[in-house]
């Protein structure tokens, strides 16, 4: 038997092990002479034996309740900061990550067996293994010791189990939190892919300068790049990018550096082919002062406002003559005054070949509609471009109704739209492409997408702003549409919104309801909590906001179904299905939601629906981290009923807490204790509701729709009023 080193959870760590709530915890403590004694703290707030409290889990079948990933973040709270050897620090431990990944399952779980000496003895040689493997990192000591046990045990065991880059993100996340920088976002992989795809070609090298974790240079490597150069201000990530791109691409030959890009430039003389990046936005401390006279600025000096015109030259003159640079930018500075002389000389010079505008939710920030910006350093002697390319993307993106030309859409969700914004990213990253081959393909020839994808000459856009929106220079098309066409699609439009005003009418006629008499009925009632408790109901908690989860490939070890989206909070306030993405993480304790459940929203609002019954078109996705989730027992309580009374005004002002934020507790809730008959006559009338209102929202989306078709017509030609309108 190894020999396990001591430690001491909190009842909040033991729910976390376990895949419970803390409410949970407290009641195996009052009901279980068996549950292990505190073992030290405070009798307010006690500690408990790891390991007392592991085999007492296991007797129950709690053992394997934590997920490899979760493991490892629990040991490293627990050990990491306190160790006195290696495991305090992050850069041994993603070194190690590289050593164990490319050990066999078998040899991995080997190490499972081994006393803690002898664990961490196994340790310093898999880090020697690869000393030299990470440019920089070969003169470092190793010092794991046997008090790192608990954490290299659960490192191997999360490799081993969920995969080398699962324990990078944990490790990743661990430092960020101590070390609490903030900013630190990975680009989703679909944006990464479309990033790269946009360099014509197969680019053999590549640098991005704020690599992150490195998911731009990933997905350069996906393309057939060999050498990957990176760079990033803080040494966690620069780290992480590094084994992360060995692990991904093994044949690529990968130079990571730590260092701000900007003013220490770790790769002065590199001219790559291709230049990636997702550099930080809105910085005014970016060096403007120190920087003044750089060479770097051949399109002008950026004011301290413009820190993004400053990556975009740093980018430039790090490709060669002819090599693209593609960079994710905020859309202000399209427009911004301060930038206007630097923009128009990149237009002017040739330098810039497109702006992709996304729709919202693409990447952090959610709430913004990002812009992708596409390069190219003008070569001496090439021929003079007269055009740039300008794709919005960010209305063809979302759900629409109808899905009107001319940018005439009524979207489901607009920009703002928070973070459950969902990205169709097949159909931008086909839309992109598309006009991207064409432009570059035939600059001159190019026709473009009236409202969607628009050639505008570079005379045109030297103007006293230089304002390089897309939204504003697709929409200059829309004369370009066929007015037949469009007419035909206003008249369907207009059917459609026939047809759901009837629909409308029909729902609103319907009579479920009658006077209560003189006085309201009163009733008894109780909370969710002892609903709970007496097994009418079950409130499953959601994905906590502090925890990361990534979807992982099929059910693998756990038997969890894959997961198709995830339901948020804006989703159950817009009468939405599941929009929310898993591109983070999930873990084996996550519920999965099922057709019957109720999903309450956690933050009070006024602002759209707060509570509904999940149908089949829910069934299979994650609650949100804002989405409480009540399961109830079909014998003891009808679904639409609990939803309707949960979802009530005055139930969810009597449950929350705060004064800016109003946060739900669930547990308070309260639902009237009435037998089941008259339950489910309740829970019809709140079905008919439901229905009133859906039917409601669809008309009106038709109706934008339908409307916005109309005015973009007359304002742009295509359709006349007709004579009897005057």
């Amino acid at each position: 038997m190894p020999q396990q080193s001591a430690a001491q959870v909190t009842a909040a760590e033991i729910s976390r092990i376990a895949g419970v709530t803390r409410a949970t915890v407290s009641n195996w403590r009052r009901r279980h002479d068996d549950f292990p004694a505190p073992s030290g703290g405070t009798e307010s707030s006690p500690l408990y034996d790891l390991e007392a409290v592991r085999t007492w889990l296991a007797a129950r079948g709690h053992a394997s309740a934590a997920s490899p990933a979760e493991e490892l973040r629990t040991m490293l709270r627990l050990h990491g900061r306190a160790s006195s050897g290696a495991a305090s620090d992050s850069a041994e431990l993603l070194l190690l990550v590289l050593a164990a990944a490319r050990r066999s399952p078998a040899e991995l779980a080997a190490t499972a067996g081994l006393s803690d000496a002898d664990l961490a003895s196994e340790a310093v040689r898999d880090r020697a293994a690869v000393a030299e493997a990470v440019p920089g990192d070969g003169g470092s000591t190793v010092r794991f010791a046997a008090d790192d046990a608990p954490v290299l045990r659960a490192l191997y065991a999360c490799v081993r189990e969920s995969g080398g880059q699962t324990a990078l993100a944990v490790l990743a996340e661990w430092e960020l939190e101590e070390s609490a920088a903030s900013g630190a976002y990975r680009t989703p992989e679909p944006l990464s892919d479309l990033i790269a795809q946009l360099v014509p070609g197969t680019p053999s090298s590549v640098l991005d300068p704020t690599c992150g974790s490195g998911s731009l240079l990933a997905a350069a490597s996906r393309r057939g790049a060999r050498e990957l150069y990176g760079q990033d201000v803080l040494p966690v990530q620069a780290r992480r990018s590094a084994v992360s791109l060995m692990l991904t691409a093994p044949d690529s030959t990968v130079t990571v550096r730590a260092g701000d890009s900007l003013r220490a430039d770790a790769f002065p003389d590199l001219l790559a082919d291709a230049v990636l990046s997702n550099p930080p936005y809105g910085i005014r401390d970016w060096g403007h002062d120190d920087l003044a006279y750089d060479p770097r600025w051949a399109y002008g000096v950026p004011a301290r406002a413009e820190s993004e015109l400053a990556w975009v030259q740093h980018a430039l003159a790090h490709v060669v003559p002819g090599g693209y640079a593609v960079l994710l930018l905020p859309p202000a500075m399209a427009g911004r005054a301060a930038g206007r002389r630097v923009r128009a000389q990149l237009v002017r010079s040739g330098a810039l070949r497109a702006v992709i505008a996304l729709p919202v939710g693409a990447s952090m920030p959610l709430h913004v509609g990002l812009q992708v910006w596409v390069l190219r350093r003008p070569e001496p002697g090439a021929t003079e471009t007269k055009s740039v390319l300008f794709v919005d993307t960010a209305a063809e993106a979302s759900p629409t109704v109808p899905a009107g030309r001319g940018g005439a859409t009524a979207p489901t969700r607009t920009r703002g739209a928070g973070r459950s914004a969902s990205v169709d990213w097949a159909g931008v990253t086909a839309q992109t492409l598309e006009a991207w081959k064409a432009f570059t393909a035939d600059p001159d020839a190019f026709e473009g997408e009236p409202g969607v994808a628009h050639a505008v000459g570079v005379v045109d856009l030297l103007d006293d702003v230089v304002d390089l929106t897309p939204a504003r220079l697709v929409r200059a098309s829309r004369a370009e549409i066929d007015p037949v066409e469009l007419s035909a699609e206003v008249d369907a439009a207009r059917r459609d919104l026939v047809k759901a005003a009837k629909a409308l009418a029909r729902t609103a006629g319907h009579e479920g309801w009658s006077a209560a008499g003189s006085d309201a009925r009163e009733w008894r009632t109780a909370t969710a909590s002892d609903l709970s408790r007496g097994g009418a109901l079950t409130l499953l908690r959601p994905v906590p906001d502090n925890v990361r989860t990534r979807p992982q490939a099929g059910s693998g070890g756990s038997g969890r179904p894959e997961v198709r989206a995830v339901l948020t909070g804006s989703d159950i306030a817009a009468g939405s299905g599941p929009t929310g993405e898993p591109t983070e993480l999930y873990d084996a304790t996550t519920p999965v939601i099922a057709a019957g459940d109720v999903l309450v929203r956690a933050v009070a609002s006024a602002d759209g629906l707060m509570s509904r019954v999940a149908g089949d078109e829910d069934a299979g996705a994650l609650p949100g981290p804002h989405v409480h989730l009540f399961r109830p027992d079909p014998a003891r309580l009808d679904a639409w009923f609990l939803a309707g009374f949960l979802g009530a005004e005055e139930n969810i002002a009597g449950a929350s807490t705060g004064s800016t934020i109003l946060t739900v507790n669930p547990g308070r809730l309260r639902v009237p204790l009435l037998p089941l008959e008259e339950q489910r006559r309740y829970g019809e009338a709140f079905r008919h509701v439901h229905e009133l209102r859906a039917e409601a929202q669809r008309a009106t989306r038709l109706a934008e729709g339908t409307a916005r078709l109309l005015v973009g017509g007359l304002t742009g030609g295509q359709l006349l009023p007709s004579p009897g309108d005057a």
